[in-house]
């Protein structure tokens, strides 16, 4: 089939070499305008936009979908269909409607599970044992089209969202050039998703990334990791933002005058422990304001933390 295909982000690069390397053409790709990122804050192209230019490929980078610009080049373009992967804008009918088998989207998760733009944050923070990725429809409602296929992934103890994103970026570009093989030759037909098991997954904020010491281990474990590498989980220590990587949970005390309070630190040459409502966990990576990730013994050491210490006191 001939292909326009949609995407911006760095997770969104296995599913377009995939398809460079399928039988199906890419004749141009659709992306977000070029954005400042990385420490300078420079203006520069997304991932699939650089891809796509060493690819020799058009890029298109409207402001919006539904610039009639860009829908007048799109027709002139004359998609069989357009797959897309972490585009970040919606697209309105009047651009689902130019190909003539539509938009297909692969989306993180097991659909109707975790409709929404941070599926597999999500999928972490809920301790689910297990999510995926999906193709499906593109339509008007958030993540309601019909389903093509299916994958399924193991979500393990110590992933983070980054690296269950990573995974899942790469199974499910082979799901992707699958799907596309199905509708091209006809022997693949979506199916209406469930009405039951829905579950939404909206952008994780800052503000939604801030630990609550007065939770259980695991649950502040799950947030950390959901939260890792964006937006990046945090505590305060004497009103100031402590950013945090993932944790370890630690031993049931022995006796209850070793338990901590949560929120109480217990700091020794090799380790810092918190205490939370259940077992204390153990901190990996720490990063004050204004410096680099370092391990939390070597924070405490150089800042003097000493234990008894009171994370998440203050605002």
């Amino acid at each position: 089939m001939r292909l326009v295909f949609a995407g911006t982000p760095e997770v969104a690069v296995p599913s377009l070499r995939a398809l460079l390397a399928s039988a199906h053409e890419v004749v141009a790709v659709v992306t977000r305008p070029p954005a400042r990122a990385g420490r300078g804050r420079q203006v520069a192209d997304s991932p699939v936009a650089r891809l796509a230019r060493e690819a020799g490929l058009e890029v298109l980078t409207p402001a919006r979908p539904s610039d009639p610009d860009f829908q007048a080049r799109l027709t002139e373009l004359a998609p069989d269909c357009c797959p897309v992967v972490a585009y970040g804008a919606l697209v309105p009918q009047s651009a689902l409607d130019i190909p003539r088998h539509g938009w297909v989207n692969l989306h993180f998760s097991l659909l109707p599970a975790w409709r929404g733009a941070a599926p597999v944050q999500h999928a972490i923070m809920a301790g689910d044992p297990v999510t995926g990725a999906s193709t499906f429809r593109l339509e008007a409602g958030l993540d309601t089209g019909p389903v093509y296929g299916l994958m399924t992934e193991t979500i393990y103890a110590d992933d983070t969202s980054g690296t269950l994103l990573s995974r899942l970026a790469e199974a499910g570009a082979g799901l992707l050039v699958a799907t596309l093989d199905g509708i091209a030759d006809g022997t693949l037909e979506a199916r209406p998703q469930s009405e039951e098991g829905v579950s939404l997954a909206p952008k994780v904020e800052v503000a939604d990334a801030r630990v609550d010491w007065h939770q259980p281990a695991t649950r502040i474990d799950r947030l950390v990791r959901g939260c890792t590498p964006a937006p990046g989980a945090w505590t305060t220590l004497d009103g100031a933002r402590l950013k945090l990587g993932p944790v370890a949970l630690g031993p049931r005390p022995e006796a209850p005058d070793d338990a901590l309070a949560p929120g109480e630190l217990a700091v020794t040459k090799h380790e810092v422990r918190v205490g939370t409502t259940t077992v204390p966990v153990v901190l990996g990576d720490v990063q004050p304001p204004g410096k680099r990730p370092m391990p939390a013994a070597d924070w405490a050491r150089g800042a003097r933390v000493a234990s008894g210490t009171r994370l998440g006191e203050n605002a």
